[in-house]
Order: structure tokens, then sequence, then C-alpha cells
């Protein structure tokens, strides 16, 4: 049997010198405490929430994520705001018709109008407006979710492989020292003239065929703690804690089906996301046929003559939509854009739920299958290795035969701890798919 994770876990699964005053021992002792304090706390890896807290504290691609999704709040403030209003002032007649030399003096020229203007969009294209940027907000948070569903599910199948690699590397360990045991048996027997020399032959070869797959466990660990510490933003080379456990799979009662397709509708990250976009094509659409209303400026302007305002004016500007064919093209345009977003929607709906069916059928396989292994498969064999290993001691059976039972239990011991990452590979990404953990 292969020891390498299978294809589809794969898949699933970076020369001053000192003066020693007093204000730099300060400053040392400043520098040093946090190296102490970071030194003092436990390595990351001995359980998948100690890299889950890790990746979320400072994970750049999470923090990035995050980060637009504060600057999309920004944004719902000044799109529903009025536009800032404008000031405009003209000084008419610098020279008084020819009887002084040009002056920018507002109270030495003919005169100086002020004129305060705003512009007053047509009703409702502010809240419109804001409307959109509350909905694409939200899409952010959505893509800040997606983006932490994707990396948590990463890290946990990252775990159950390293979790995996470890178990074997032990598991692999633990029948080299068997193999030592059985050698010296034949060893023993062959001196008595009871085994042929060809069985001491046969455990020294399976030792070093052990040996062998140390080696590219040992390779394959390495490559997988690369893998999680860059998820987790540190050195790869950082050393992680042993894998100590694997969470518990939850009661078939929680992997109903039905009950959680009802969870994904509602709360998966990407379906939240595509009905953001939704909304806010629905609103863009609105305001653009909104768009076939004129918007509106108005003003006052006190006219200064000499040192007293004498004169006061209103005014009303309207833009005239006379641009019929444009405006027509872009509420084709948004009609479009909001049949794509609902396509969209739809399409990532049947997608995740695809892949809801897919998981929750390969978890339910994969913890029947450990059942049968635990329950069935491995005290078997267990029994079978014992009795070889008492009928060789008694010459009733071949080292070959006492071989092939150790093969047997080592394979079932192999293949449990296979399904048990497995069954973690697929809670991952029923949680992926969920946004949240059972």
């Amino acid at each position: 049997m292969s020891l390498h994770f299978s294809a589809f876990m794969r898949e699933r699964i970076a020369s001053t010198q000192y003066v020693l005053g007093a204000g730099v021992v300060a400053g040392l002792v400043a520098m040093c405490a946090p190296l102490t304090a970071l030194a003092s706390e436990p390595l990351p890896g001995a359980s998948v929430e100690s890299l889950l807290d890790l990746a979320r504290r400072i994970n750049p691609e999470y923090a990035a994520m995050r980060h637009e999704a504060d600057a999309a709040d920004e944004r719902i403030l000044p799109a529903g705001a009025l536009p800032d209003p404008k000031l405009r002032i003209e000084l008419q007649d610098l020279t008084r018709m020819g009887e002084q030399n040009p002056t920018l003096s507002p109270s030495e020229v003919g005169s100086t109008r002020y004129t305060f203007m705003q512009d007053l969009p047509w009703f409702g294209k502010r809240a419109l407006k804001h409307d959109i940027a509350v909905q694409e907000a939200e899409g952010a948070k959505g893509r800040a979710l997606t983006t932490w569903s994707a990396l948590s599910a990463r890290i946990k199948s990252g775990y159950a492989q390293f979790y995996y690699l470890s178990q074997s590397e032990r598991l692999t360990k633990g029948i080299l020292d068997l193999m030592v045991r059985l050698e010296k048996i034949a060893q023993v027997r062959y001196a008595g003239g009871l085994a042929v020399q060809q069985d001491v032959i046969r455990a020294q070869v399976e030792q070093t065929d052990l040996e062998n797959e140390l080696i590219a466990l040992d390779n394959e660990r390495r490559q997988t703690q690369a893998r999680l510490n860059a998820l987790v933003a540190r050195p790869p080379n950082a050393p992680l804690a042993e894998p100590e456990r694997l969470r518990p799979i939850p009661s078939p009662v929680k992997l109903d089906y039905a009950a959680l397709e009802d969870r994904v509708r509602a709360r998966n990250p990407e379906l939240f996301t595509d009905d953001a976009r939704l909304k806010a094509a629905e609103k863009s659409r609105e305001l653009t046929y909104r768009n076939r209303y004129p918007d509106f400026t108005v003003g006052v302007a006190p006219t200064q003559y000499g040192n007293a305002v004498k004169e006061w004016m209103l005014m009303v500007e309207v833009n005239i939509p006379l641009q019929q064919s444009s405006r027509r093209s872009q509420e084709r345009e948004s009609d479009a854009m909001l049949a794509a977003a609902r396509d969209r929607k739809e399409a990532t709906t049947n997608q995740v739920l695809s892949e809801l069916s897919e998981n929750v059928s390969g978890l339910d396989a994969a913890r029947r299958t450990e059942l049968a292994i635990a329950g069935s498969l491995l005290p078997q064999a267990e029994i079978t290795f014992n009795a070889a290993l008492a009928s060789y001691q008694n010459g009733k059976v071949d080292f070959a035969t006492l071989l092939d039972s150790q093969r047997q239990i080592r394979q079932a011991k192999q293949n449990r701890i296979k399904v048990q990452a497995e069954e973690q590979v697929r809670l991952a990404d029923i949680e992926r798919l969920l946004g949240e953990d059972l």
C-alpha cells in the first residue's frame, strides 16, 4: 500500500558598536521581552484549532480581505451624501469703465457677485446610491468570509494530512521494531536448524523497505509542514508541534443532508456574496431608470457694490436628459447585469449543493469504512498475526505466511488512519460550504 496521501486529499488540501549605558540596557531589555514571550508560547500544530487561531490573527490574505471589507463600509456614507456645494466669485468691471487701473479688490471693482450653488439629484437617487453601497459592502464581507472559509478548509485538510503522516511514521517505526524482533526469532530458529537462512534475509529486506518508507514519509511530512506554515504566515521551516488529535466527527443527525442544505442556502459565504451582488444589481438598475429624470442645481448669488451688498439673485439649473439613445443603452446594460447576477447566483447554488451532497456521502462512506476496519478487519488481522507468529515459532507455518499476516495488520492500521484523515477532509469541505464549524 502506498504511504502517500491520496490524490483526492492532495487536491484539498513559504557593525554596530554599543555603548552600554543605562538607556541602552533598558532598550535591550524591552527588545528581548517580546522574544522571550514568543519563546515561551507553545508551538502551534498540536491541534488544528491552534493553527486556525494563528491564521485568523496573522494570515495576510485574510487580513487584506478584512481591510477591503472595512474600506467598503466606509463608502456607504459618502455614497448617499450630497455633493459638496460650490462657490463662484465673479469680479465685474475691474477698471470701472476705464476710470482706474485694474484691481482685484471686491470693494473697488464695479461689482462682485458671490454665487453659492448646491447640486441636488432627482428624488430617490441618493437613497439608491446608498443602498448600492450597502450591498457592495455586504459583498465585500461575503468575500472576506469566503476567503476565511477556503483558508480554514485548507488548514484543516493540511492538518489531516500532517496527522496522517505522523501516525503513519509512528506505525512504520513500530512495524520496523517488530521486524527486528522477527529477525531475531528467525536467526534463533535458523541457528537451531529449524528454519532456512532465507527467513533471516527476508526479515532484513523487509526492514530495508520500511526504512526507505520512513525516508519518504519524512520528506512528505516536511513538505506538508511547509504548506501549513505558509497558510499561517510562518517561515517554511518553522517547527510545528506533533499533531495530537483529530477533531471529533459530528453525529449522523448533524450531517443530515436536508438540514445541511437549509444551512448552506442561508449561510454559505459564496451565496451570501452573490445575493449581495444581485441586490446591488437590482438597485443599480433602478438607479439607471431613475436617470431619465433631471438633476438640479440651486444657488443664491448676492452682488456687492462698493462695500455693500445691494442685489440678491436666486438660480435653478436643470440638466436636460436629451441623450435618450445613450440612456436606453445604459438601461439595457443594467438589465443584462441583473440577469447575469441572477444566473451567477443560481450557478453557485447548484455547484455548492452538488459539493455538499458529494462530501456528505463521502463522509458517511468513510465513517462506515472506519467502523468496519476498527470493528472487524483490524481485530481479525491481529488474531491472524498472533496465530501465525505462534505457529511459526512452533514450526507449523513458514516465514512467508508470517510476513503476509504482518502486512495485513499493517495495511489495516494504515487504512484506518487514511480513512480518519479522509473524514477530516470531507468535514472540512462541508464546513467550508456552511461557512461555519459543525
